[in-house]
């Protein structure tokens, strides 16, 4: 659902860090950009209620109807991300516990434990009381609940939250001695004498001498993830009964480089609206990579559904190792990628620069340089084109393939003492995804026990927790005709991290038709060479690191082998032909590249065409609506390019009149509505 009926563009707005006098400043420079919604209120709790209970909302009324008077809408925001100096002095036990058992101090943000009353109680109130005063008002797009829940702290490990814990763990396992006895059994406690016999014995895993126990880490995960899961519900129902109609969201961190905690397959379904937060990793090769799997990720939390990106930067962000600015041009470029893949607007943190605090070197939409700068013309170009674009609202983006995530999978492989510790879920997940965007294919995420008829490819990077109705549902797909691609040590373990019976891949061996005997973890720097068995692969040689496996064929093809290394002459890469469909399997870490060469075979068993005549790094993304298709191409090269084009259409930042191709200039973007067939 689209906030406004047009694209939704502006920021972070903090104005009660200036003088007032300022505020009229603000709203002439925000008509001149463009703007036309910002957040407000995220951070303000401490001056909207100074003391418990004494509520100042002056000066929000005057922004609120001063933005109103503008033209501009407002994303008023909770401010429960930071509770006042004066609720911690009264309620020091709702400073969060590390699992070292140190309490956090207060002059930060996000210093929550998610199971206080103390902070339950104080969220609801403040939350009431701003949805009784502004339900109704005019500015009033939509409601933003607290900021990036899980970060900085997702996790409180205090008696209240091993108290909580353990109500959790009753509502899961069933109460009583019935209960306790499946939790062990879920747990394996047996093993290093752990079985408990009593609720009560059960904290949360705090630092142990040695690696604890995985179970309890993995639900004691799942459980904070709920923690603040529950927090959010309980202010956007608040929100639903006294403001009702306007949408309520949270602004996610769907990329996995930025946020691990939330299970936001789940937490999709809690908002009106998703909404994301996404900051570049700046001193990344190909960085507009990572941008695009993040908003295809974000997007498929989504439903497929249109979703807002409300924080991004205009230029260098202030907490990475090293903070690259934004080249001329990618402002924008950024921006509308992440349009192309599903976002109905492009809003920033924040609008003005700040003087002081933890973000004053932190890009903005206004920098400290003025607007006789080249982010503030950016900016202001960005406005106008976002303007052209308005009628894309409420369209959705056209995925080819889809690729399987699981955040309970990926928190399982992050636990401890796993075969190598240089093997990591992301990773994979980041180079499968290089592979088929150098492919020029759309991507949706799928939860594994989501419907994947929809794709003629499903590509599994690391799926090591996979649930028994994980591998029907995989099975099955295949067996009705698609196309599966999985790679190494998936299928091991069941949701309480528990290796199924029987050989590796456990809930995937017979899809895949083979059998794991053994995993072959590599020295640092090690590499294993592959050499192919079938004319398909003509000739190529593949490398592959990290990893390998003993791998034992029962029915499936070898389609590359081990030349040397641990596995020499074990089948490396196989494709097994199961019931309609077709199953590969890659048991070494290969490069993006080289995943490349396989993944050409597996595109062509699921006859999805190759695109070859699309240059590296120019992404040609479409969004459809019922009234007509439009067609991004994205140019992240420093030279022109040319974009074929199969039908007519109008050219919509030029208002050109394109056929036969598409001239997008370095560095450019251009959006084509197409032409009815």
């Amino acid at each position: 659902m689209a906030p406004t009926p047009r694209l939704a563009f502006g920021g972070d707005y903090n104005p009660e860090q200036w003088p007032e006098q300022v505020w009229a400043e603000d709203m002439a420079l925000m008509r001149e950009a463009g703007v036309t919604m910002v957040s407000v209120g995220i951070f303000s709790w401490c001056l909207l209620e100074p003391e418990p209970g004494v509520y100042d909302f002056g000066w929000l009324d005057r922004l609120l109807d001063l933005l109103h008077e503008n033209g501009i809408q407002a994303d008023l925001g909770t401010p429960t991300a930071v509770p006042p100096a004066w609720f911690y002095q009264r309620h020091p036990e709702a400073l969060p516990v590390t699992k070292d058992g140190q309490r956090l101090a207060f002059g930060s943000r996000g210093a929550i434990c998610h199971s206080s009353p103390a902070y339950r109680a104080a969220a609801t109130g403040i939350t009431t009381a701003l949805a009784e005063r502004y339900a109704d008002h005019p500015a009033l797009a939509m409601w933003h609940v607290h900021n990036e829940y899980g970060a900085p702290v997702s996790a409180c490990y205090c008696d209240t939250s091993a108290a909580d814990f353990r109500r959790w763990l009753r509502a899961c396992y069933g109460e009583g001695t019935d209960g306790l006895a499946r939790l062990n059994d879920a747990w394996g406690t047996t093993f290093w004498g752990q079985r408990y016999t009593e609720w009560t014995q059960i904290g949360a895993p705090s630092r142990t001498p040695t690696t604890g126990n995985p179970g309890q880490q993995l639900d004691f995960i799942r459980f904070s993830s709920d923690a603040m899961l529950a927090n959010f519900t309980a202010e956007r129902d608040i929100l639903h009964h006294l403001s009702p109609g306007k949408p309520v969201t949270t602004n996610f961190m769907t990329a996995p480089s930025q946020n691990s905690r939330a299970d936001y397959w789940k937490w999709g379904g809690e908002v009106d609206l998703v909404a994301n937060d996404h900051y570049l990793i700046s001193a990344a090769d190909r960085n507009h990579i990572e941008l695009a799997m993040a908003a295809d990720l974000t997007r498929s939390v989504a439903g497929g559904a249109p979703w807002l990106l409300v924080e991004h930067s205009t230029g260098a962000v202030n907490w990475q190792p090293s903070n690259i600015a934004k080249r001329p041009g990618e402002l924008g470029r950024n921006s509308l990628a992440h349009v192309a893949r599903g976002s109905d607007g492009a809003m920033f943190f924040q609008w003005r620069a700040s003087r002081y605090g933890a973000e004053k070197f932190h890009s903005s939409m206004l920098p400290h340089a003025g607007t006789d700068s080249r982010i503030w013309r950016e900016v202001k170009q960005l406005g106008a084109d976002l303007a052209r674009l308005g009628e894309l609202a409420g369209t959705r983006t056209v995925a080819d393939v889809a690729m399987v995530w699981d955040w309970h999978s990926w928190w399982a492989q992050s636990l401890e003492w796993r075969p190598s510790e240089y093997h990591r879920a992301d990773e994979r997940t980041d180079a499968f995804y290089e592979a088929m965007y150098d492919r020029h294919l759309t991507v949706d995420f799928v939860h594994p026990e989501h419907d994947l008829s929809a794709y003629p490819l499903v590509v599994v990077p690391a799926l090591y927790l996979a649930t028994t109705g994980a591998g029907r549902n995989l099975t099955r797909y295949v067996e009705n005709g698609g196309t599966l691609v999985v790679s190494y040590f998936s299928g091991i373990v069941d949701e309480h991290d528990r290796v199924h019976p029987g050989p590796h891949p456990g809930v995937l061996r017979d899809v895949l038709g083979l059998t794991v005997e053994e995993f072959l973890p590599l020295r640092v720097a090690e590499t294993v060479s592959l050499a192919g068995n079938t004319d398909h692969t003509g000739g190529v040689r593949l490398t592959g690191d990290v990893w390998a496996e003993a791998v034992v064929p029962r029915g499936a093809e070898t389609v590359w082998h081990y030349s040397d290394g641990p596995a020499s002459g074990a089948p490396a890469v196989t494709r097994n032909q199961h019931g309609a469909g077709t199953a590969w399997y890659l048991s070494t870490r290969l490069s993006p590249t080289q995943l490349g060469e396989v993944l050409a075979l597996a595109c062509a068993d699921a006859r999805l065409p190759d695109r070859k005549e699309l240059p590296r790094d120019v992404e040609v993304v479409l969004r459809e609506g019922p009234e007509a298709a439009y067609m991004f191409a994205l140019n992240h090269n420093l030279v022109d390019a040319k974009v074929p084009l199969t039908r007519l259409g109008t050219e919509l930042l030029t208002d050109e009149r394109v056929a036969g191709h598409l001239s997008v200039p370095a560095g450019g973007v251009r959006v084509v509505r197409l032409d009815p067939c």
